[in-house]
């Protein structure tokens, strides 16, 4: 299995920068990435066992995601089960740690095996600078997000 991480310091408080997690149905606010996502299990709430498909902004695209591991204002563990991706398997971890009152480390891993055996195998170190691209916009959207309040605008 691969593993890509990225990290940021976040100017907010721990509590902020949870919620904007913990709202589940509604990564799509920051994730510059997503065209819209939204619950799929249909009660509403957020925590272990929640699921969510995230539509990709490519139009054609999708990940249906489930939360399988929740410790509050520490821990997001995300199993990616089900979409149009070449993988396999895939995993998220987001951690975050207070660093002060007003500062938060945000630590977001993904893990992933892509499809393709041996050939997809021999695609994952192409594969692993396109993911954390993607993951860096996203950590990057939520760090724009809490400390500027930049929703990202979608077109109608």
């Amino acid at each position: 299995m691969a593993s890509v991480t990225v990290t940021r310091v976040i100017n907010a408080p721990l509590e902020k920068v949870w919620a904007s997690w913990d709202d589940y149905a509604n990564i799509d606010k920051f994730n510059p990435n997503l065209n819209r996502s939204f619950l799929i299990d249909n009660n509403g709430e957020t925590g272990l066992g929640a699921t969510r498909q995230c539509d990709l902004n490519d139009g054609k695209n999708f990940i249906q995601e489930r939360i399988i591991g929740y410790t509050p204002l520490k821990k997001i563990k995300i199993d990616i089960y089900n979409g149009t991706m070449p993988l396999k398997r895939a995993e998220a971890d987001i951690d975050l740690k207070p660093l002060g009152p007003n500062k938060t480390e945000l630590n977001f891993t993904m893990d992933f095996t892509p499809k393709m055996g041996l050939l997809g195998r021999l695609m994952v170190p192409m594969m692993k600078p396109q993911f954390r691209k993607l993951l860096g916009k996203l950590v990057d959207g939520n760090k724009a997000y809490l400390e500027n309040g930049v929703v990202i605008a979608r077109a109608a």
